[in-house]
């Protein structure tokens, strides 16, 4: 993944990210930001809860919001490069790696 900053002022991040086809983000949440995502060109496989069984499968022209603390992994699952116009609101570190999701019960 290919993160272009374009705006970085206090409470807000946004910026392009570039995510060739077949590759994923590692497991991690965004802290205390909510995260808004515009699939500008491409897919987006968006894998969450318990084990990562939720899934949010998102294309071109579609939004998605992930909300703060939310561990969760982003995939492009399709054949072509995904571009993703991403906005974050929020206060601390914008992205915090984990291990993985909670396991499921």
């Amino acid at each position: 993944m290919r993160r272009e900053e374009a705006i970085a002022s206090g409470l807000l991040w946004a910026g392009l990210v570039r995510t060739a086809p077949g590759a994923s983000s590692g497991w991690h949440h965004h802290g205390n930001h909510e995260t808004a995502i515009y699939v500008a060109a491409g897919r987006l496989l968006l894998e969450s809860g318990p084990a990562g069984a939720e899934t949010i499968s998102a294309l071109a022209g579609d939004f998605v919001h992930v909300p703060a603390w939310m561990i969760h992994r982003e995939t492009n699952d399709g054949e072509e490069e995904s571009q993703l116009v991403v906005v974050r609101a929020g206060s601390g570190p914008t992205t915090l790696n984990v291990e993985g999701p909670a396991p499921s019960a």
